[in-house]
């Protein structure tokens, strides 16, 4: 008997209905195919000890189970729970006309309890939209699929659940979706905020015009000074997540697996932290089938890079192109994938290997040239794209012992707000532009325009300071973002001004010794 059941297989953060085709007949064995995995094939050994357990009966003739489309690469072992229910079905120990109403995913046990399944947001999303009637997977994953709207969420905690469902034997309510309702309240709960923070005025100033624009910063100070104290707590400045912001997040953590238990929209902008050895591989994305690597997990949200001289030459250089697109595409000889990479890079490093040139009290002990060797770890063309460098100088004690009230996380936020307000009005006839960073070079001209003494300052600043060609347009942009944090329309000389200053890796005599 020939039965048929929905699954789905998923490439990059989008889903592919998948039909398996259960067939038993006369003849030996059990046989997968249509481009299954390992983690497919050995699927057998899982839903016979299941099906033995739950009281039902393994065929001992010929099972055959084939994944359509044929000629696509399938992997992973959710496809376990709709592959013994088409046995079941197609061996006549259960009957239902429900099969083709629903698409179902999930890993079994030895004994026929169900586990979590990767990528379960998009699989909904493409569950509705091929119109099925619901979704039934793990009780463990339902969460994440709830997000969906007009689907019936079916979560069930084992085979013989599923089995009893489909029967009609049971009746299992979906799952009441309360996703939008969860996401606007723990939409500002942040677990660092930037009234805890005592001194670093000008540090904060910094990180308040980078989320205002959406800039690239790196900070460079010794060890202690709060670079890493700092950077945690920017996300909690930048504007709330739009639930579209929300939902394409939340797709790539739940296709990578990332998602926490029981969690369904993300509703907090992410903020990844990765070591300073990982791989290239694990930093953009990549695998036999491609997951989603850190710039992507960071996507909508903040990638802090800890001690940026200490990471790999080749792991900093594939950033480049995602930087500059907002997205990271893989190829594999079978496979093309596009992951959204749109993150703020936010790096930290010391000054110097002893981490003491500059320091207003300490000496630094580090040989003629070595300070320069350090900085040149990192490349003109990525150090092109970090739009605010930053200094950090060490708190003193007056700062740390003050009583007085620091601004909080929310009071900054408002004025980044509206400066956001400003620059969505600005580039609401443009695609993909959501913010100043985003600029192009040739809107540069058009956007930052700057009046003759303007220009005039910035002629000085680049002959006295040293700054290279490439400062020119960044300065721009960091200025434009200054001016809408003022309400300005016009870029006026104390914004430029106040732009110049964070270039300081850009001056031709930073770092010499």
């Amino acid at each position: 008997m020939l039965t048929k059941v929905f699954g789905c297989s998923v490439y990059g953060i989008d889903a592919s209905l998948i039909t398996l085709e259960v067939n038993v007949m006369q003849g030996q064995g059990t046989f997968m195919v249509g481009l299954a995995d390992n983690a497919i094939k050995e699927s057998q050994h899982r839903i016979e000890s299941a099906i033995k357990h739950l009281g039902y009966t393994y065929p001992r003739i010929k099972v055959l189970v084939n994944l359509a489309p044929a000629d696509v690469r399938k992997e992973g072992s959710a496809y376990d729970l709709p592959i013994a229910l088409g046995i079941l079905q197609a061996s006549g120990q259960f009957n239902t006309d429900l099969l083709d109403k629903y698409l179902i995913m999930g890993e079994l046990a030895l004994d026929g309890s169900l586990r979590p399944v990767k990528g379960v947001l998009p699989i909904a999303i493409e569950a509705r939209k091929r119109g099925f009637k619901g979704f039934i997977l793990p009780e463990i994953n339902a969460t994440e699929a709830a997000i969906v709207n007009n689907l019936d969420v079916i979560r069930v905690q084992n085979l013989q659940e599923a089995i009893d469902f489909l029967a009609g034997n049971i009746h299992i309510e979906p799952l009441e979706n309360r996703t939008r309702d969860l996401f606007f309240e723990t939409q500002n709960e942040y677990d660092a905020d930037f009234s805890n923070v005592q001194g670093q005025e000008n540090i904060k100033r910094a990180l308040e015009i980078a989320a205002a624009g959406g800039h690239n910063v790196i900070m460079i100070g010794p060890p202690g000074a709060g670079k890493t104290m700092l950077a945690k707590r920017l996300p909690s400045i930048l504007p709330p997540l739009t639930l579209h912001e929300a939902l394409e997040t939340t797709k790539i953590h739940s296709v990578a697996g990332k998602l926490n238990k029981n969690t369904s929209l993300i509703s907090q902008r992410p903020f990844r932290s990765p070591h300073h050895t990982i791989s290239d591989v694990a930093l953009v994305g990549g695998g036999g089938i491609p997951q989603p690597g850190e710039i992507s997990l960071a996507h909508n949200g903040v990638l802090f890079l800890d001690e940026l001289p200490e990471f790999k030459r080749t792991v900093l250089e594939v950033m480049r192109q995602p930087l500059e697109e907002r997205k990271v595409a893989i190829s594999r000889a079978k496979v093309s994938v596009e992951f959204p990479a749109n993150f703020m890079l936010i790096a930290s490093m010391n000054p110097c290997p002893c981490g003491f040139y500059n320091h207003p009290e300490k000496d630094c002990v580090c040989g003629p040239g070595v300070v320069q060797r350090y900085l040149n770890k990192i490349s003109g063309p990525l150090l092109d794209r970090i739009d605010l460098h930053v200094e950090v100088t060490p708190v003193s004690f007056d700062e740390m012992t003050t009583e007085r009230k620091n601004e909080t996380s929310t009071e900054i936020r408002e004025r980044v707000i509206k400066a956001r307000a400003i620059q969505t009005e600005r580039f609401k006839d443009y695609a993909y532009i959501y913010s100043n960073a985003m600029m192009p070079p040739q809107m540069v001209k058009d956007v930052c325009q700057i009046n003759a003494a303007g220009k005039a300052l910035l002629k000085t600043a680049m002959e006295r300071l040293g700054l290279s060609a490439r400062a020119y347009d960044r300065i721009l942009k960091v200025s434009r973002t200054i001016a809408d944090l003022a309400g300005s329309e016009e870029i006026k000389v104390e914004h430029l001004a106040e732009a110049i200053q964070y270039r300081s890796l850009d001056r031709e005599n930073w770092g010499a010794s």
